[in-house]
């Protein structure tokens, strides 16, 4: 019997994944799809490296491995939703360790097929790669040649994945454990006292009203105190398994997994980067702007979500923010806004707050039914909104691939926040062009569009500094509670300079950002930046080429698990990644909106430090 300590029912509906938790088609589905595995990497075993005179037979082998992939990814979706959605359940929460050892199964064919692809000749690969069946899955076969030359031998990687199990998935398990179960008291202005879900912290250090952001900062950041050594652990462990691994690996710098997992260069990475810090002033303008607007010179960490105080008529019930978000698109975008009214016709989307939901916010799917799911947490905000249409952007590039076959579907993260971001942005567009939105809301729109233009400027580039700065010191030992605190205040001071006052730092962001704790993918943070620069100069040729470009996009969506990030911009929208040049005209394009929400309070007589 189930083990569900949940106040309330799960909003979506799954019941095409299977028709029941547990049922006779989900423990068959996963018995098949286990047996498989193991019957794939026992043949693999047994034939030696790729070589001419054995195309064939690896052939059917990545073929087949491609079918156990989707079919991994329709479980794996399907049990992750359970348990972000009801971390309370010890049934979901058990199912979901069982599935990361079916992943390590499911990683030991891949050490077969890494194994294949080693030290063959050019031609050789470039042979197998022409084949009709695999012509069209070059770019991920070509991934795993790459690979291949920063593996280990077989048997240490098929360990490595048996340990990882129990050693780093465990550890970021044990994090997602702690932070769902997490409470925080809240101490509100007129005295009332409150125990929360941390998982509502972020909506409060949303409002406008400044004593509950820092109410709700302070009553979180107690909470987190609480279980300080428990994250740093993992945090330690974490990233103490990567480091060890890279060693055995041969993998010279950190960053090296990062970049390959971002399908970019360091030459882009560095260009990305050189670009910010020569425009940094327009994001710190937008935040002493902010400050203006609340009588102050300088911002806090909790200010950092905070909307204008402007009195909006507009409630955001979820049925009204499911209107706003179809509509926007559908003013800007049909398409989009088609597919997102058939998400919530469909119910795909789980957005309630309740007791032992998970923190965040993330799409994820099938590729064997082809259909999206998005998990969230609606708190009326219109930053919650935002949310709703950024996940809204990853189903639809999802849908936009349906009828690509499943290994051109692996796009990395860089790629994939481009989707998200645009989605947010035809947003704010649509509302900016919709007469019935009163400037009020237009106002708390373009606040929030340069407010996020600040933080994947500034918020982000301090998680990245932080976790380049902390694997530094990792690869000398573990690094301490004190100076995991002192390291994430000293880089957001770094970073924001004087724009941030005086203790008004967070030392406890390492373990409040859930994003450190992913142990699928290092450095989950800059992608979101790259993603957001892209975004904006696709969003740049929309509004000056209009509807004629969304099949340019589309393609651009297509492309993204096909080859790297540059060549997918050069292909599809001929843009060039590798020069600081795009990312500072990107960057720039902050700047109208900024002037615009200024011109726009004057209209509403706001006066700045009012």
């Amino acid at each position: 019997m189930s083990s569900n300590r949940s106040t309330s029912k799960m909003n979506w509906d799954l019941g095409s994944y299977f028709p029941e938790y547990g049922g006779p088609e989900m423990k068959e589905f996963k018995k098949k799809l286990k047996a498989d595995i193991g019957a794939v990497q026992k043949k693999a075993a047994a034939l030696p490296p790729l070589g001419a005179d054995n195309m064939a037979e690896w052939e059917e082998i990545v073929l087949e491995a491609e079918d156990i992939m989707s079919r991994y990814s329709h479980i794996d979706s399907y049990i992750g939703c359970l348990a972000s959605a009801d971390g309370l359940n010890e049934d979901y929460v058990r199912e979901e360790a069982e599935m990361s050892a079916v992943h390590a199964e499911l990683s030991k064919l891949k050490v077969e097929l890494i194994r294949a692809l080693k030290g063959v000749p050019e031609g050789v690969f470039r042979r197998f790669t022409e084949w009709e069946r695999l012509s069209d899955a070059a770019y991920y076969i070509g991934r795993l040649k790459i690979l291949s030359e920063r593996s280990m031998s077989p048997d240490k990687e098929i360990l490595a994945s048996d340990l990882g199990v129990d050693g780093i998935s465990a550890w970021g398990r044990l994090y997602d454990t702690v932070s769902s179960r997490l409470e925080f008291e809240m101490k509100y202005p007129d005295g009332t006292v409150k125990t929360l879900p941390i998982s509502q912290r972020r909506s409060l250090m949303e409002k406008p009203e400044r004593d509950i952001r820092k109410a709700a900062f302070e009553g979180g950041n107690r909470a987190w105190k609480t279980i300080e050594d428990t994250a740093a652990a993992a945090l330690n462990a974490i990233s103490g398994t990567r480091l060890t691994l890279n060693g055995y690996r041969g993998i010279d710098h950190f960053l090296d997994v990062a970049l390959y997992q971002s399908g970019i260069s360091r030459k882009t990475l560095d260009a990305m980067f050189e670009a910010i810090y020569d425009e940094i002033e327009l994001p710190k303008d937008i935040l002493r702007f902010k400050a203006h607007t609340m009588g102050r010179k300088q911002i806090a960490w909790y200010d950092l979500g905070a909307p204008l105080d402007i009195e909006s008529g507009q409630k955001l019930s979820w049925p009204d923010a499911q209107k706003l978000v179809e509509k926007s698109f559908s003013a800007s975008y049909p398409a989009l806004g088609t597919y997102a009214r058939s998400a919530f016709d469909k119910n795909w989307i789980d957005w309630e707050p309740r007791e032992g939901k998970r923190p965040g916010g993330f799409c994820t799917g099938s590729l064997l039914t082809k259909e999206s799911r998005i998990f969230m947490t609606y708190n009326e905000t219109l930053g919650d909104v935002l949310t709703l249409a950024h996940e809204a952007g990853h189903a639809f590039h999802s849908h936009v691939m349906s009828d690509i076959r499943p290994y051109s579907h692996f796009y990395p993260m860089t790629l994939a926040e481009s989707a998200s971001t645009f989605g947010e942005m035809i947003l704010t567009e649509g509302i900016l062009r919709e007469p019935s939105i009163g400037d009020a809301e237009k106002a708390l729109m373009l606040d929030t569009e340069i407010n996020h233009g600040a933080i994947y400027l500034m918020d982000i580039p301090v998680r990245y500094e932080f976790e380049k700065a902390f694997y530094e010191e990792r690869q000398e030992g573990e690094v301490s509670v004190s100076r995991l605190r002192e390291l994430m205040a000293e880089t957001q001071r770094r970073v924001f300079g004087d724009v941030l006052e005086e203790g008004g730092e967070d030392p406890y962001f390492w373990a409040s950002k859930l994003h450190f704790y992913i142990v699928g993918v290092t450095f989950y943070n800059f992608p979101y930046t790259f993603g957001y620069l892209l975004s904006r100069g696709l969003f740049s040729l929309f509004k000056k080429e209009g509807a004629d470009f969304l099949p340019k996009y589309e393609k651009f969506l297509r492309l993204s698990g096909s080859d790297t990030a540059e060549n997918v911009a050069k292909r599809s929208i001929g843009m060039d990644l590798e020069t600081p040049g795009f990312w500072k005209e990107s960057i720039r394009s902050l700047r109208e909106p900024f002037e615009s929400l200024k011109e726009l309070m004057k209209g509403l007589g706001y006066r700045a430090g009012s």
